[in-house]
């Protein structure tokens, strides 16, 4: 047997379950009121979004940092010490000992 107009129309009287019942667009889903779910809301006014945003920034850094430094501090040491002798070894080379010294390798 066909289901009437009504039926597939989601007439208002047509009970919840019946087959071919139109339930909604999507995101509005007609369906039965959900029992046992709770829910809790707190004014906007009384919100403090960033309680303790300071404290637990300053201490997670503190333990990223303490995770990672391992990884990060023996390339800068080394960059920086490597960075350091190129320096003073320039200065040499371009001083009077460093050119009296390698005058005549040029």
């Amino acid at each position: 047997m066909r289901p009437t107009q009504k039926l597939m129309g989601g007439g208002g009287d047509v009970k919840i379950g019946t087959y071919n019942k139109y339930l909604g667009g999507w995101g509005a889903m007609g369906g039965m009121k959900q029992k046992g779910i709770i829910t809790y809301g707190i004014s906007n006014n009384r919100q403090n979004p960033f309680a303790g945003a300071f404290h637990d920034a300053v201490f997670n850094t503190a333990r990223r940092v303490r995770a990672q430094i391992l990884y990060i501090a023996p390339p800068v040491i080394g960059a920086y010490l490597l960075m350091d002798w190129a320096t003073k070894r320039n200065e040499y080379l371009n001083s009077k000992a460093g050119r009296a010294e390698f005058a005549d390798e040029e």
